[in-house]
């Protein structure tokens, strides 16, 4: 019996041997591709979470700074190879940071996440980030909000420090420099209006801010200052990139000692310590070598006469707890030679501060939520060294306002603020 194989079937399971290999190997080649592509969005998904890591170990890294500024080996930071390191675990993940023992210090942050369904496997990433000091009193006049400056003034600077740039550590205008900054950090239209004044150095707004200057008002260097052809501002003198933040101040203590008076004064500060008065309406007298803390819990009204008078070798902090403050009559007549030996500092509820009178003001202003009015009297010529930080600021008639460079550089800081972000 001969058996007989049809040529017609072997060719048909040939068919479907073909395209069920052919299925297997797309079905295969599809279910890898489905797997790679799972793994590059795992992948990708990790590495995008390490991002958040990342900023929370920089963030860590900034308030450290902030808050001992004076001893970084605290708080779980450990000084290793020249730098303060710490581990800092985030969610499933974890950073490795770094601060470099150098002014301005530079923060290394590396952040891990951990890879889904790949157990023990991490994505890494590392961020470099430059600092530089948040001095709250880099500029010479900055406010949250207004500034106007009326009448024909000047504003320039000096150091203090350096007798090239001042006489046995006073201003002089033959020394002056041009680096005294006026700044607004809101972002308004003209909400910097310069007037006719004349400022040695630069102005700012925040983002999107701009910057009023009258027919005869300049602003620039040395060399524009002395162009008499030269008006408005200078190019580059000019910036919209404030963004700082006013924090509120703080009194030292809550009970200081009484004060009393004498000769004429209504307060006299005889030896060193905190002091707390009710108000301030008479004269206020700081003797040779006190240094004197004085917690004000209502107003300030100074008028004729009278004045605030400190010695010298003396020092006067001056908290101010009242809604107003007026100083004026023979003002604030500083002999300490220095404006950081006279400190004004606004609490919350101070929200007006006037400065007028006879006598020049030498000093340095922190009150965040006070609008700050400076008035010059007449034709006289009122001089205002130190600096200044306030809500807003006024200045009318005719003024010269001084910023000592030697303010900025006191370590009265806000700690530090990133100003480069590069991934290695």
């Amino acid at each position: 019996m001969k058996i007989r194989v049809s040529t017609e079937s072997g060719s048909v399971l040939g068919t479907c041997l073909c395209t069920v290999a052919i299925m297997g190997i797309t079905i295969a080649a599809y279910l890898d591709l489905v797997s790679a592509q799972n793994a590059s969005v795992a992948r990708s998904q990790s590495w995008n979470a390490t991002i958040p890591i990342i900023e929370a170990g920089i963030e860590e890294a900034l308030a450290h700074l902030y808050q001992n500024s004076t001893n970084l080996a605290v708080d779980g930071w450990a000084l290793s190879g020249g730098n303060y390191c710490k581990f800092r675990s985030v969610a499933n993940g974890w950073a490795f940071v770094t601060i470099s023992n150098i002014n301005p210090p530079v923060i290394y942050s590396r952040g891990f996440s951990p890879v889904p369904l790949k157990s023990g496997t991490y994505v890494d990433r590392l961020v470099r980030v430059k600092t530089q000091g948040n001095n709250m009193f880099s500029k010479g006049l900055l406010t949250k909000g207004q500034i106007t400056l009326n009448g024909n003034g000047l504003v320039d600077s000096f150091d203090s420090t350096n007798p090239a740039y001042s006489t046995n550590g006073a201003y002089t205008a033959s020394k002056r420099k041009a680096t005294a900054g006026v700044a607004s950090n809101a972002g308004l239209v003209n909400i910097l209006l310069t007037g006719n004044s004349s400022i040695y150095g630069n102005v700012a707004t925040g983002p999107g801010g701009t910057i009023g200057v009258g027919a005869n008002g300049k602003v620039g260097d040395l060399a524009w200052m002395a162009d008499g052809t030269k008006t408005g501002i200078q190019p580059g003198a000019s910036k919209d990139d404030m963004n700082v933040a006013f924090l509120d101040v703080v009194a030292p203590f809550t009970v200081g000692s009484p004060m009393g008076g004498a000769s004429g004064y209504q307060y006299v500060a005889s030896s060193s310590g905190n002091y707390q008065i009710a108000g301030l309406t008479g004269s206020l007298w700081v003797k040779s070598n006190v240094n004197a803390v004085i917690l004000i819990d209502g107003d300030i009204n100074l008028t004729g006469q009278k004045k605030i008078q400190i010695d010298p070798g003396g020092s006067l902090q001056i908290y101010m707890k009242g809604a107003s403050a007026k100083i004026a009559g023979n003002g604030v007549v500083n002999q300490s030679g220095s404006a950081t030996n006279f400190f004004y500092w606004g609490l919350p509820t101070n929200t007006e501060l006037t400065v007028s009178g006879n006598g020049a003001f030498k000093g340095v202003i922190y009150a965040p939520q006070a609008d700050f009015t400076m008035n010059g009297g007449g034709n006289n010529t009122e001089d205002i060294v130190g600096a200044s930080v306030s809500n807003t600021a006024t200045i009318n008639g005719h003024f010269q306002f001084h910023y000592d460079e030697n303010i900025g550089r006191l370590n009265m800081g806000r700690g530090y603020v990133a100003i480069s972000w590069d991934e290695l």
